[in-house]
């Protein structure tokens, strides 16, 4: 199961033996992007009632994962004078400020860590705006056109259902340039790093990255494809930990797709044993989905790769996967699932 934050599931993975300017360069970076782009605490001189609460909610959370009871002090005191007199004074921070001073300190421990729950912090903000996205998307197109008139007093010109539907494609192209701008600056820092469909996780290779991940993450960011993300997120981690059987996760991931491509299609009979009845739907010469030489790929990889990690051993030896071989079955299964949902 998914950790929630990124300091947790990488406890084991050392990003840097050291913090160099680099890394504080890339933490301001990226917590401008949250600040200044995402979610600012000031919005024509006056204080946004979105950013206080979400500000406050990811202090709250933040810390609590951390275990400590604020991220930074919150309250400041100073004196003046008044009437000749000295007179303590006590103000609460905005708690914007409170992350940021806490984003910013100096290292006090030890480097990677020190790293680790700062990306922490980034990852859950963006994982918010995600999911304030999701939420939008699934809305009727009313609530958007109640929230555009809640935000802005400018007049869209158009139907109703164009300026909603503008309003929409408005809010998820600032935040996946938002998410583009995040990833650059993690390669610009050179940290092995992708942001993608709210986690932060370790990405190996810059050519798969850009030809492989990047595209899969989009192509399953949508709520029917939620448990392949999942899985795909799942195999990851377990990768980079070194964890047990990342690339089953990979295949049962690969083996959902199939499912849900077989359902939507409407060519799922009920008798279906397994993957390579699935796999048969969809390369019958009646769908044609897939050729027939595709179809004999996919049940290769289930039959050697999927299936002996899906069943107990028994008494012969547990079966295992080199690293290199790891990879490849989590790219393989990337790139199948990429090419399958894009055939729809």
């Amino acid at each position: 199961m998914l950790i929630d934050i990124f300091a947790r599931r990488y406890e084991g993975a050392i990003l840097r033996s050291e913090f160099d300017e680099r890394d504080a360069r890339v933490l301001v970076q990226a917590f401008r992007i949250l600040s200044e782009d995402m979610y600012p605490y000031f919005i024509n001189g006056k204080t946004s009632e979105y950013a206080v609460t979400f500000w406050t909610n990811l202090h709250k959370r933040l810390s609590r994962e951390l275990g400590l009871t604020e991220l930074s002090p919150q309250w400041f005191h100073y004196t003046t004078k008044w009437n000749g007199q000295e007179t303590a004074q006590t103000h609460k921070k905005p708690l914007v400020t409170v992350c940021e001073e806490w984003m910013l300190k100096p290292v006090s421990g030890l480097p990677d860590q020190h790293l680790k729950d700062r990306l922490s912090l980034i990852e859950l903000g963006f994982r918010e705006r995600e999911n304030e996205i999701a939420t939008m998307l699934a809305q009727p197109e009313t609530n958007a056109l109640q929230a555009l008139a809640a935000t802005s007093t400018l007049r869209v010109p158009g139907s109703p259902k164009s300026a909603a539907l503008s309003y929409r494609e408005g809010k998820v192209a600032a935040f996946r340039t938002c998410v583009d701008e995040l990833n650059a600056r993690f390669r610009h820092a050179a940290l092995p790093l992708n942001y993608h469909n709210g986690f932060i996780q370790i990405a190996t290779d810059d050519l798969v990255q850009r030809e492989v991940e990047t595209p899969f993450w989009t192509v399953v960011s949508g709520p029917e494809w939620a448990n392949v993300d999942l899985d795909m997120k799942q195999a990851l981690d377990l990768r980079d930990s070194d964890g047990r059987d990342p690339a089953f996760y990979a295949a049962r991931a690969l083996e959902s797709t199939i499912k849900i491509i077989s359902d939507r299609k409407g060519w799922t009979h009920g008798k279906e044993n397994g993957a390579h009845n699935y796999i048969d739907n969809l390369a019958s010469k009646k769908h044609g989905f897939v050729t027939p030489w595709e179809g004999s790929n996919l049940k290769d990889f289930f039959t050697h790769v999927r299936n002996p990690f899906g069943h107990g051993a028994g008494s012969a030896q547990m079966p295992s996967l080199s690293r290199a071989q790891t990879e490849w079955a989590i790219e393989f299964s990337m790139s199948w699932i990429k090419s399958l949902i894009r055939r729809l």
